[in-house]
């Protein structure tokens, strides 16, 4: 299996888990968002397909928070590079797809702590209302779908020394969330930047999403921008892994 086991990646989620400045970061942030946004008297009283706007609010705030999270997760590999620890990898058996795997795997954790958060935070406020059926199925999209930032920040924080990685990161993020409808509905854009917002990495991961609550036609062009940009972040990170782990 290319150097995987169950002991590093134990080791990878203490790690995670030890960063309090990225855990607050990623944790209260989203459900700070979701409080101060999706808690209007009148999106609990507003129908949004199987459920209403508070519940339609909290999932984009959770898939943000998951993004955040795995995203920064993934990133913090450019400390290990300037620590040196990529290089001290090419006396291992760890080959540079399980390397990859284990740390997207360890970003899934503090993914899976921001969904939890966010939906804890709807469940205490008694605003969102949607059968629990979507209340699973949309926790367990925005938690498995995350996985596509964690492969994003593993390639940023191999792409880009320590000291630029979360600057490129908020800026990315910022960009992908509007361009993707996360926090404008794409309805309010114009034909032309509907078009360009169908191409970028939040898109059809944020249509996805959505869907066990709107409900309506699934559409698969939502899926291969998914998968596109999946094979995308991957590859990148294992190419910058190789290069990285190859220098003198």
């Amino acid at each position: 299996m290319g150097g995987f086991s169950a002991a590093v990646l134990r080791i990878e989620v203490r790690r995670l888990l030890r960063n309090r400045r990225t855990l607050i970061f990623s944790l209260v942030m989203p459900a700070m968002f979701f409080l101060i946004f999706g808690l209007n008297s009148a999106y609990a009283s507003q129908r949004a397909g199987r459920g209403n706007v508070s519940a339609f609010i909290m999932i984009s705030m959770a898939l943000y928070g998951a993004v955040l999270a795995t995203t920064s997760g993934g990133a913090m590999v450019s400390v290990e590079r300037a620590a040196g620890w990529s290089r001290q990898l090419r006396v291992t058996p760890l080959s540079p797809v399980a390397y990859i795997a284990i740390k997207m795997l360890t970003s899934l954790v503090l993914g899976l702590a921001s969904v939890a958060v966010v939906y804890g935070a709807g469940i205490l406020t008694h605003k969102p209302a949607m059968p629990a059926y979507v209340w699973v199925a949309t926790a367990l999209c925005v938690w498995i779908g995350s996985l596509l930032f964690a492969a994003f920040g593993l390639f940023v924080g191999y792409l880009l020394p320590s000291e630029n990685v979360m600057q490129l990161i908020g800026f990315s993020l910022m960009l992908f969330s509007f361009g993707g409808g996360l926090f404008i509905p794409l309805s309010q854009f114009s034909p032309a930047l509907r078009t360009m917002a169908a191409f970028t990495p939040l898109y059809g991961l944020n249509q996805l999403v959505h869907y066990p609550l709107v409900g309506g036609a699934l559409e698969w062009s939502w899926v291969l921008n998914l998968i596109a940009w999946l094979v995308i972040f991957v590859a990148g990170a294992v190419w910058r892994f190789r290069r990285d782990t190859a220098r003198v």
